[in-house]
This record gives C-alpha cells, sequence and structure tokens, in this order.
C-alpha cells in the first residue's frame, strides 16, 4: 500500500473513532479558526471587487498611466512589477535552496557552521525594510551602478526574502523520513541522486509552501522598491531601466494623488489576483513535475 493511502486508511479509521465532549470543543474551535481566516480574506475580496471592479477593464490592464495615475492603465506596471519578481526569484531560489541544502544535509544540527548561519538568517528575517531599502540603494543602485533600476530592486527583495525562503525549505528538507536516507544509502544511491531524486520531490509540498511566502513578501514590498527600482511609470526596456511595482503603484495612489482611489483599488484587486494566479500556477507545476519523480530512482 502507499504512503498516501496509508495517511488515507489511518484519517478514516480516526473519524470513525468516538469523540468525547472536549473534542467536539477542539473540533469546533479549529474549524471556527479556519473559517475567520478565510471570511478575512472574502471581506478583504469583497471590499476590493466593490470598490474597484468597475474599473477593471481591458483598457486599464493593458493601457499606460495618464494624470499621474489618475486616469490611464497599468500595463507598465504590471509588467515592471512581474519583471522584478523574475529577478527576485532568479536570484533567490538557487542560493536559498542550496544553503537549506547544506544546512540539512550536509551541516549537523549542532555544528558552528550551521548555528552561525541559522542565527545570521534569524537576525536577517527581523530587519525591517527600510535597512534593506537604504541597503539596496547604496549596494547596488549606488557602488554596483545599477541605478534605480529593476535589477537592483528585484536583488534587494532577493536579500529580503532569502532568510524566509531557506528556513522553510531546510525544515521541508529535514521533514523526510530518515528511512528515505537509509533506504538510498542501501541501494548505494549516490548523494547527488538522493538529494535530486528523493528529497526535494517529496519535500516538494513544504518548499511550495515557503515558496508561496516568498512570492507574497516579494509583490507585497514598498520601502525597499522605492529607493531601489523608482517610480517611473513608462513600459521598462530591460532590466536596467527603472520600474514602479503594483505595491508601490497603489501605496503612490492612495497616499499622494488626490482622486486616485478608486484607480488604486482597481491595481489592488489585479495584486491580489496575480497572487491568486501566481500561487495556483505553482502548485500545478509542483503535482504536474515534482511529486511524480519520486519514484523515477
Amino acid at each position: 500500500m502507499s504512503e498516501g493511502g496509508t495517511h488515507t486508511d489511518a484519517r478514516l479509521v480516526l473519524a470513525r473513532l468516538p469523540r468525547g465532549r472536549g473534542e467536539w470543543v477542539v473540533s469546533w474551535l479549529l474549524a471556527g479558526t479556519a473559517a475567520s481566516v478565510v471570511s478575512v480574506f472574502l471581506c478583504i475580496l469583497a471590499s476590493l471587487l466593490h470598490r474597484g471592479m468597475s474599473g477593471l477593464t481591458l483598457d486599464f490592464l493593458l493601457g499606460v498611466v495618464r494624470d499621474a495615475g489618475r486616469s490611464g492603465g497599468i500595463g507598465p506596471i504590471i509588467v515592471s512589477t512581474l519583471w522584478i519578481l523574475g529577478v527576485c526569484l532568479l536570484a533567490a531560489l538557487p542560493v536559498g535552496l542550496g544553503t537549506a541544502i547544506l544546512l540539512a544535509e550536509f551541516s549537523a544540527s549542532d555544528g558552528m557552521l550551521g548555528k552561525v548561519v541559522r542565527i545570521s538568517l534569524d537576525v536577517l528575517a527581523g530587519v525591517p525594510s527600510i535597512v534593506f531599502a537604504l541597503f539596496g540603494n547604496a549596494f547596488f543602485c549606488i557602488y554596483l551602478g545599477f541605478g534605480f533600476s529593476i535589477l537592483a530592486g528585484g536583488m534587494t527583495l532577493a536579500c529580503m526574502v532569502l532568510p524566509f525562503w531557506i528556513r522553510a525549505a531546510e525544515l521541508s528538507l529535514r521533514a523526510v523520513p530518515n528511512d528515505y536516507r537509509l533506504a538510498a544509502a542501501a541501494l548505494g544511491m549516490s548523494r547527488h541522486r538522493l538529494i535530486t531524486r528523493i528529497l526535494l520531490p517529496t519535500a516538494a509540498p513544504g518548499l511550495l509552501a515557503g515558496l508561496v511566502l516568498v512570492v507574497g513578501r516579494a509583490l507585497s514590498e514598498t520601502a525597499p522598491l522605492l529607493l531601489t527600482s523608482g517610480y517611473v511609470t513608462r513600459m521598462p526596456g530591460s532590466v536596467y531601466d527603472s520600474g514602479r511595482s503594483l505595491a508601490v503603484h497603489i501605496y503612490d495612489l492612495s497616499m499622494n494623488v488626490p482622486g486616485g482611489e478608486a484607480n488604486a483599488a482597481s491595481a489592488s484587486l489585479v495584486l491580489v489576483v496575480l497572487l491568486v494566479v501566481l500561487n495556483s500556477g505553482m502548485t500545478w507545476l509542483s503535482e504536474r513535475f515534482l511529486h511524480g519523480r519520486v519514484l523515477q530512482v
């Protein structure tokens, strides 16, 4: 019987067991907690739909910004956002995954290297975003000469999300049962094949959860991008051009542009939809390309 079937049978057996009053109370509390989380999301979504759905047209999605955002569309803003996110993921994912593999598979849990790296990650995770903004402006924009550009913004975001991605990936790899490693060693499997064919596909759900957090954090940041990628609303021609992200555009319309609240609500709705689409796409890719590789050893 497969591991998934075993887990399913165990849940069915537990579901048939008689429950006491305390268990029912706990079950209802857990259900209420889950319902409250869903309710918060639905309330936010309902508010955005009420305020921004009327302005969500094809011209708004593809048009250029006019009159400081009071009219026109957000076509260049969407392109800049996707480019910034792409630079961030291309820089952060391989570095973070490699570090997580090092911590989980090649470094002792009580070793000096692991302790130093984990303490550094915990400190970086608590650093305010404005500090990353100042660092990105000084290092990427000035020292490396990138200027206010999509490349500088994406690299700054990569530095911000690395701690969360590394710790999520490390915990996912450590959660893989040691029996898998012992079985691979008994078969004479190399460490590289064990990691690529067994550990990574098995840890795919946890890696996906970490990736979702990374994408959400990257798309929602404003301060780091204000000082690195800039305010420019024109269509970017390359990663060396300045570009305004959706989060920065929403902030600017809400705080600095009188009469821009309606378009800010529409842009916020686009940002939420973009998050849902990206998360759904990552879930599909995980199920399509990763889960099936567990058996291909």
